[in-house]
């Protein structure tokens, strides 16, 4: 059981430490933002004191020091820096490397933890240091700082009993009470069953505490941050003595023990039951209808019910669900979309109106379970672009340029397989932008550029697919010197008439590189082809569009999913395979006389524009002869209209994918299987890499 909640808190912390990463890259930009601070506060004082429960000490100790400064920032003791961000993006850094290394159980090296101390010591302000304060941890620095007024206030803190089993400490919190002041805790017994119904686990005590602090209520409340939602807390202000105008004599006794927790307020009415109401005092005397007080009553109940509702459903707004758990709910509702169409099927060729009918509402179900179970595992791709923000900040940074990066669509949700698979194509993209299509600041000035440069990543929905954009203003790809570096190495002819788009195709091919020299970078030829293959591994698209001198944009085109698609059914002779939808622009036929018209070549006048196809019976090597009138389903790859022969389109398909076996995953042309509804197998077909194999087979010609 421990152990479960230890590697729950390694999946929290990695997710604070991401959050911390994209709340300090914002503070850059926005020094001042009080919201920022908080937020950069909270995720290291969580990641603290979670830590700290369940035995990161190392975790705990070098995060309480890194806390402590941003709680002087908090206060208005010291204001955020480049070198505080640096020191702190760092600080994060080794924090995930300290994590790691208690995973794997190996030795923890501290000389890069005293590093970042040592720096964020030399921050400090000179009213926060004094003699030897290069000896003094920084959380006792931190108390130097001027104070608030003393306060006292009460704190009633009641844990869930089911705390201790998530990892909690009850007694660490209260010890960590003691260090903002004075503090008397009285713990309360009353809910300890007896022997014979006692849970060793659950934790029965609360405890009432008087704390007398110059804190105030924030750093109270920091205290109890991680296990907000796993007791009933509250503090209150009772005492502050700075306060000219307060009250000699403190409250009446039932008032305390009312607030207190020991004395119920049924009870004091009792004791005090020889009183009237108040609501029949001021009947009886006139001051008020007893209708007024009837509908004061009413409101007093309904707004207590309805405050009561609200919390009980935003405590159950969301859960934390394994992504396992939501593969596996994908993959079964997979499943029961194939034996829906072979139900619907069925039905039909049956033509009993009972089971078409059955079979009707069964497929309307399913499609929602699909769509639900679908959306559940979409995740804003936002959480991808927070993580390219530090790589374009530490990569600028190592080339000496100045680059700022913009983003826009981050809430545009994706399937979150899809979200893992685009990270190295994106991580090359902008790399390249940095390296390549950015200039030095004093370039950009010669040519009358802004000395910073712009990255623009984006993400729009299109239909069932979503269009991602990386844009750069910087200097653009030059389609001649692509053009000659393609035909020195054989990949065009010098003869060749071709549009840009066809040129700056040619930067996908493995090896292919303009730069002069090799960097750490780039420069070796090796990652626009990788950005190619994982973009087609996801059956999207990569299209390239650049200005010399004024930047490069760069759009792909990812589907939303990759569990179940939208797709087109077609036969070839006996053999039906699956075209994926998206791409797909029109179907149109193909008659014997149109194929005569064209003189052997195959090309296909659409509507006065000749669009070459590629026959999947001559691709495939199917036996049978041809209809008279065949159908051309014309597909945009990279920009460029294809045209697929088929026998027939079927039509529209719920494509459930399944993987090919191992010894079918390298063939070339085909992306997968999927079963159809009477049992019997179509092909995923690839068009982007029909393409290319036709494109080969042309060139190989005589």
């Amino acid at each position: 059981m421990f152990e479960d909640h230890i590697a729950t808190y390694r999946e929290e912390a990695a997710e604070l430490l991401a959050e911390l990463e994209t709340s300090l890259l914002d503070l850059e930009t926005r020094p001042d933002d009080r919201e920022l601070i908080d937020r950069v506060f909270r995720a290291m004082h969580t990641i603290k004191g979670s830590g700290a429960m369940f035995g990161f000490d190392e975790i705990a100790a070098f995060t309480h020091e890194v806390e402590t400064v941003f709680d002087l920032v908090r206060n208005g003791r010291m204001v955020v820096t480049k070198e505080l961000l640096d020191l702190t993006l760092r600080s994060r850094d080794h924090i995930s490397m300290l994590l790691a290394t208690a995973t794997e159980g190996m030795p923890v090296e501290r000389g890069t933890g005293d590093q970042l101390i040592d720096g964020l010591r030399r921050l400090l302000p000179p009213s926060v240091l004094h003699r030897g304060a290069e000896a003094v941890p920084l959380a006792a620095q931190a108390d130097e700082v001027e104070r608030a007024p003393l306060q006292t206030w009460r704190i009633r803190f009641q844990p869930h009993r089911e705390m201790l089993l998530c990892g909690s400490n009850p007694l660490a919190l209260i010890n960590e009470l003691r260090e903002l002041g004075t503090c008397l805790v009285t713990a309360q017994f009353d809910a300890v069953p007896p022997l014979d119904s006692f849970v060793g686990e659950h934790c029965y005590l609360s405890w009432d505490i008087v704390l007398s602090t110059v804190r105030g209520e924030e750093a109270i409340r920091d205290v109890f941050l991680f296990v907000e939602d796993d007791c009933q807390l509250n503090i209150e202000l009772i005492d502050e003595p700075a306060l000219e105008d307060r009250q000699p004599e403190y409250k009446r006794l039932g008032e305390i023990l009312i607030e207190r927790g020991d004395l119920a307020p049924e009870a004091l009415d009792e004791v005090l039951r020889h009183q009237k109401p108040l609501g029949e005092l001021l009947v009886d005397g006139g001051m008020v209808s007893p209708d007024k007080v009837a509908a004061a009553l009413d409101e007093q109940q309904h707004v207590r019910k309805t405050r009561q509702e609200q919390a009980n459903t935003e405590s159950a707004a969301s859960i934390r669900v394994p992504a396992e758990k939501l593969d596996q709910l994908v993959n079964l509702v997979g499943e029961m979309v194939t034996v829906q169409a072979r139900l619907s099927q069925v039905s039909n060729a049956l033509g009993d109106a009972t089971y078409i009918a059955i079979a009707e509402e069964v497929e309307r179900l399913t499609n929602e379970l699909r769509d639900t179970a679908l959306n559940i595992r979409m995740l804003p791709i936002g959480s991808t672009f927070s993580k390219f923000k530090r790589l374009v900040r530490d990569l600028s940074r190592e080339l000496g340029k100045e680059i700022e990066m913009e983003t826009f669509g981050a809430d545009t949700e994706l399937d979150k397989t899809v979200i893992e698979k685009l990270n190295d194509p994106l991580v090359h993209i902008i790399r390249n932008s940095i390296d390549h299509g950015i200039e030095a600041p004093a370039e950009r000035m010669a040519a009358g550029k802004p000395t910073t440069g712009t990255i623009r990543l984006g993400a729009e929905h299109a239909g069932d697919s979503v269009l991602i954009t990386i844009h750069d203003d910087g200097k653009g790809i030059d389609p001649a010197a692509v053009r000659a570096k393609a035909v020195r190495l054989g990949l065009l002819s010098a003869n060749a008439e071709l549009g840009d788009q066809e040129i700056f195709a040619c930067i996908f091919t493995p090896g292919f590189s303009t730069a002069d020299q090799i960097t750490s970078v780039s420069g070796r030829g090796v990652g626009m082809d990788v950005v190619k293959r994982g973009i087609e591994g996801l059956r999207g698209t990569i299209a390239v569009d650049s200005e010399l001198g004024r930047g490069t944009t760069i759009t792909l085109k990812i589907p939303l999913t990759l569990a179940i698609i939208e797709s087109l059914l077609v036969q070839v002779g006996d053999s039906h395979f699956v075209l994926p939808l998206a791409p797909i622009e029109e179907c149109v036929e193909l008659s014997r006389a149109d194929v005569e018209a064209s003189h052997g070549r195959n090309l296909a006048n659409v509507r006065g524009h000749l669009t070459p196809y590629i026959r999947l019976r001559d691709q495939f090597a199917i036996n049978g002869t041809r209809p008279e009138i065949e159908q051309i389903v014309i597909v945009a790859v990279q920009g460029v209209r294809i045209g697929f022969v088929v026998d027939f389109v079927v039509g529209e398909h719920q494509t459930v994918i399944k993987p090919l076996g191992i010894l079918y995953q390298d063939v070339r042309g085909i992306s997968g299987a999927t079963i159809l509804g009477d049992g019997s197998v179509a092909l995923i077909l690839s068009p982007a890499d029909l393409v290319r194999m036709a494109e080969t087979a042309e060139q190989r010609k005589p």
